[in-house]
């Protein structure tokens, strides 16, 4: 396993926010957003909606959950799962780790990993 790719830092992302990380920074072939969570937790996951071609970044966060701004599909922060149609499959995340002040992508390594 990799050590992460630097990605943020911690105040980069304010609660109830998302940043979308460019595919040349992540190394992969679609973006991956950052999200942190109410709570202050930071989650990624896939930016792009499964059901439609939209930018979750540009959603709605709250309560370990991003909702889609083009069909309102809620998608759980924690494994990706679609929380309500029209949505039917998951959107894949990212291993995120904090060291510091600094936030740490782990890019194809699940979240549960």
């Amino acid at each position: 396993m990799s050590d992460g790719i630097r990605v943020a830092a911690v105040d980069d992302v304010a609660p109830g926010e998302a940043l979308v990380l460019a595919t040349d920074l992540t190394g992969t072939t679609e973006p991956i957003s950052l999200f942190r969570d109410d709570d202050g937790t930071y989650y990624a996951l896939d930016d792009t909606c499964s059901h439609e071609d939209a930018s979750l970044a540009e959603g709605w966060i709250e309560a370990g959950e991003v909702e889609c701004p083009l069909h309102a599909t809620r998608f759980c922060l924690k494994d990706g799962v679609p929380q309500c149609l029209p949505a039917t499959k998951p959107v894949a995340t990212h291993k995120v780790e904090l060291r510091g002040d600094e936030v740490y992508l782990h890019p194809g390594v699940p979240a549960t990993a």
